[in-house]
């Protein structure tokens, strides 16, 4: 495992580094490379332990490529870095942090100006001439990642005013942008060092308060309205990194389905005795109906000895002689 924090550049193979003293170094196993773009994520990979910061340079500026660290504290420091944007204070601290960086450009700005200022020196009858070329220079140098010299904590506030004021001239007072210089070691450090003792003969002119030349560059360029600076997006939010996407599950085969049971005949019913239709029996004709006959008339009651000997009559008598006994045997 690595203990040494390196800045590296890219290998000749992938999975290889090469150091600043052009040494090929393996990525050691577990290692990822963090994108650039968190500043937040980039201080706890680098705080965490030792890192590797890739870079690259393009033209005079390096540019970063990323960080390789162990993969578990890039992952660590990705689920701190969440947490701390998702609790309710974060905002209100960034907008304090933006505040304050505001205020700190402003200041700055300021103290660049009266360096510039104190630099140039001019004559007094020259002070408005001064004033404007300051805050011409001010306004170029000072903005955040402009990358020009202002910007640099390398040196002090006066040798960054005194060099800006220098780069301005060479690029507005002079053809340097057209030149073509020769691909040689030095020798655009030595058209840079003709130039800037020419700008040191225009700035000594208006510091011993003498006229302008009627062809001086400096008149000439501080003649030009400079372009309108456009209004400046506000910066976007960082971007989490990306959660790494867990590799899909393998789906399971499905099971093979069992073949269906042979549904069995139905058993022959038993036979049924046949049923009996009971014979409907014909209706009967219906008989004609016999003339009612009419209704014979009443005879007289006939009186009540009449009767009674009429019943006496029809009651067969025994013959006189026999017992009860005889009667019983008869029957």
């Amino acid at each position: 495992m690595p203990t040494k924090t390196r800045v590296v550049r890219r290998g000749p193979r992938p999975g290889t580094v090469r150091t600043e003293d052009g040494a090929v170094l393996e990525v050691p196993a577990g290692w990822a490379l963090q994108p650039p773009g968190d500043a937040a994520l980039t201080r706890r990979l680098k705080a965490g332990g030792p890192t590797w910061t890739m870079k690259e340079k393009r033209g005079r500026r390096e540019i970063s490529l990323g960080v390789w660290a162990p993969e578990a504290r890039v992952k660590a420091a990705q689920v701190g870095v969440e947490r701390m944007r998702a609790a309710p204070d974060y905002e209100r601290k960034l907008a304090a942090g933006r505040e304050r960086s505001a205020r700190e450009q402003v200041e700055y700005v300021r103290e660049f100006t009266r360096q510039v200022l104190r630099f140039l020196e001019f004559h007094p009858r020259h002070e408005a001439m001064a004033q404007t070329l300051a805050e011409r220079v001010a306004v170029h140098a000072t903005p955040v990642g402009s990358g020009t010299v202002a910007r640099t904590a390398r040196i002090p506030v006066d040798e960054r005013a005194e060099a800006a004021v220098i780069a301005w001239m060479r690029h507005q007072t002079t053809a340097y942008d057209h030149m073509h210089i020769e691909r040689v070691k030095g020798k655009r450090r030595e058209v840079r060092r003709g130039l800037a003792q020419r700008s040191r003969a225009i700035l000594d002119r208006y510091r011993r308060g003498q006229d302008p030349a009627p062809d001086c560059p400096l008149s000439r360029a501080l003649a030009v309205k400079p372009p309108v600076a456009a209004t400046p997006a506000p910066e976007p939010k960082p971007v989490p990194a990306p959660k790494p996407v867990p590799a899909p599950k393998p789906v399971p085969a499905p099971k093979p389905v069992a073949a269906p049971k042979p549904v069995a005949a139905p058993k022959s019913a038993a036979p049924q005795p046949p049923v009996r239709v009971a014979k409907t029996q014909a209706a009967p004709a219906e008989k004609p109906a016999q003339p009612v006959p009419p209704p014979a008339t009443q005879a007289a009651p006939a009186p009540a000895s009449a009767g009674r000997a009429a019943s006496d009559a029809l009651i067969p008598r025994e013959p006189r002689g026999r017992t009860a006994r005889d009667r019983t045997r008869r029957r």
